[in-house]
């Protein structure tokens, strides 16, 4: 997700976060993707401090042999999403973590576009044979409790249509709480990150293999 105060400027090129390694490429592990926005790309935190990045090193903690790869863009919308989906799927992962849907919210995006957007995001993944992991994010009150409403039911939903698991609000745990989120009161710190990937660590853990 980008600031609200310049929503498009992020999103010309990858975040460093999101470029992958040299050695990437002769990596034989299965791979997880993170695929989303800014939020999943680290915006604002140094290389390899991306929720992405403490994923993979709590799942090599706990015994899970699987390559995670960072496929987050800050600026993202939805609609940027399913233009990506060609490249995440290149990549064959066993499962997609899936984070869009912040910066439709912040610039007032039609929800059915982003609900229609993201439906095909998960569909085209699960169609494919990727397990998917939904990961929801809100707004702030001053959008409206009608526009929040809509725009935090479009998760559920779509979890409840494609059986997928989902993690309500990535930034649980993070959001409003003191040396977590940056000071654009948007994105994660580097700490923050690291409680992002502890959020999603019992989601995707059931759908690996040791």
């Amino acid at each position: 997700m980008a600031d609200s105060s310049q929503p498009a400027a992020e999103s010309a090129a990858p975040d460093a976060a999101s470029l992958p390694s040299p050695a990437a490429t002769n990596d034989k592990r299965p791979v997880i993707v993170c695929f989303g926005d800014s939020l999943t790309a680290g915006y604002g935190t140094d290389l390899g401090q991306s929720y992405p990045d403490y994923l993979q090193t709590d799942l090599t903690a706990e015994g899970y042999n699987y390559r995670v790869v960072n496929e987050g863009i800050s600026g993202n919308t939805t609609k940027d999403g399913v233009d990506r989906l060609d490249r995440v799927l290149a990549l064959k992962p066993v499962v997609v973590v899936v984070e869009f849907g912040g910066n439709d919210g912040l610039r007032g995006l039609r929800i059915e576009d982003s609900r229609t957007n993201l439906d095909r995001i998960v569909g085209t993944l699960k169609a494919s044979g990727t397990k998917v992991v939904l990961a929801g994010i809100t707004l702030p009150p001053d959008y409206g409790p009608d526009y929040i409403k809509q725009f935090n039911d479009t998760y559920a939903m779509l979890a409840t249509k494609y059986h997928v698991p989902i993690l309500p609000f990535l930034l649980k745990g993070v959001f409003g709480v003191e040396g977590m989120m940056q000071a654009d009161r948007t994105h994660a710190t580097s700490a923050g990150n690291q409680i992002v990937a502890k959020n999603v660590l019992p989601l995707v853990t059931p759908l690996l293999k040791k």
